[in-house]
């Protein structure tokens, strides 16, 4: 639970931004009180998340929608169930994509998916591992050229999420200090130049 509420919180944020939204959350009680807490509430709780009034009510429906499944707020069936039943499951909460889905089942149950945010589309779409697509097909791609190997993808996102943060950056990244740059195909062509990502 804690998981999948705080990759709501983290879209379009900073993951300090989101921790704090996260535990300022939890400070208006269980999930059951954050269900009944007035939407305003909610989402003055975690207004350092972006976009809190969008956020709010999407995270008190999910709740509302995990609390009537079975076992309740336990997403312990998830470990079972196939794959793709999973992110059907997880996808139909509303605020959650597949980015979300794949990473409460890699992060929390060792499923053999693979998280693919902004900094994996990013540095994948650079070095050239896949052609420009949006994240949501980026998934796909990616996750068809690895090993399903669980312990492997999460330390792949790991890692890829925080060179991401520190060097394939999305503006002005420091391609000088890349150990990627001899196999990168936007080094090739712009040398250390290579331009904010999205730009033509």
């Amino acid at each position: 639970m804690h998981e999948l509420i705080s990759t709501i919180l983290s879209q379009r944020t900073t993951h300090n931004d989101e921790e704090a939204a996260y535990y300022s959350l939890r400070e208006l009680g269980d999930w059951d009180a954050i269900i009944e807490a007035p939407t305003e509430a909610v989402a003055h709780a975690i207004r350092r998340s972006n976009y809190p009034e969008s956020k709010a009510p999407r995270i008190q429906e999910t709740l509302r929608r995990i609390k009537a499944a079975p076992g309740g707020y336990d997403l312990e069936f998830l470990r079972e169930m196939p794959i793709k039943e999973a992110l059907k499951w997880l996808t139909d909460l509303p605020g959650v994509g597949v980015k979300t889905a794949s990473l409460v089942l890699l992060f929390n149950f060792a499923r053999p998916v693979f998280p693919v945010d902004t900094h994996v589309h990013r540095i994948n779409t650079r070095v050239g591992t896949i052609p420009k697509m949006g994240e949501q097909a980026a998934h796909r791609a990616l996750l068809a050229l690895l090993p399903p190997d669980p312990p492997f993808l999460f330390e792949l996102h790991k890692n890829l999420l925080k060179h991401g943060q520190q060097v394939c950056q999305w503006t002005r990244p420091k391609c000088g200090v890349c150990v990627l740059r001899e196999r990168c195909d936007a080094y090739a062509i712009y040398g250390d130049r290579v331009p904010s990502f999205g730009e033509k």
